[in-house]
């Protein structure tokens, strides 16, 4: 394991040996070892981030929104109610096809939170 020493007085000045104090302790500090990270894994990242951000605007705002329509218009408010959780849940399932992993989770749930959210408000 490579350590590195630290100390938190600066260090000896011309004429002086060791620490500026007689006793004075020093940090013992361990260096972390960098993994190199594949170009492949960021670009799935940044991906994911993006239409993570892409998908749920449009989710939470449908949703959101379709509470003031649902009170003058129930059918128009329910369109929109479910067409939040359609573009929630394909949200979630972009973003398990982007890291290559099956879609069918429990993170479809996470899909549909704003929806079922505004449900109680909505029926």
């Amino acid at each position: 394991m490579l350590q590195v020493h630290d100390t938190d007085q600066p260090g000896p000045t011309a004429g002086e040996s060791g620490p500026s104090r007689p006793g004075a302790r020093r940090r013992v500090r361990r260096q972390r070892y960098v993994r190199p990270m594949k170009i492949e894994t960021v670009q799935r990242w940044v991906a994911s981030a993006i239409l993570f951000h892409v998908g749920s605007v449009p989710a939470v705002t449908l949703a959101v929104y379709s509470i003031g329509i649902a009170a003058t218009d129930f059918g128009r408010g329910v369109g929109l109610w479910i067409m939040s959780a359609v573009i929630g849940l394909l949200t979630v399932v972009g973003i398990r096809a982007i890291f290559q992993r099956t879609p069918l989770t429990a993170w479809l749930l996470l899909g549909i939170l704003p929806t079922a959210v505004t449900g109680f408000y909505i029926f």
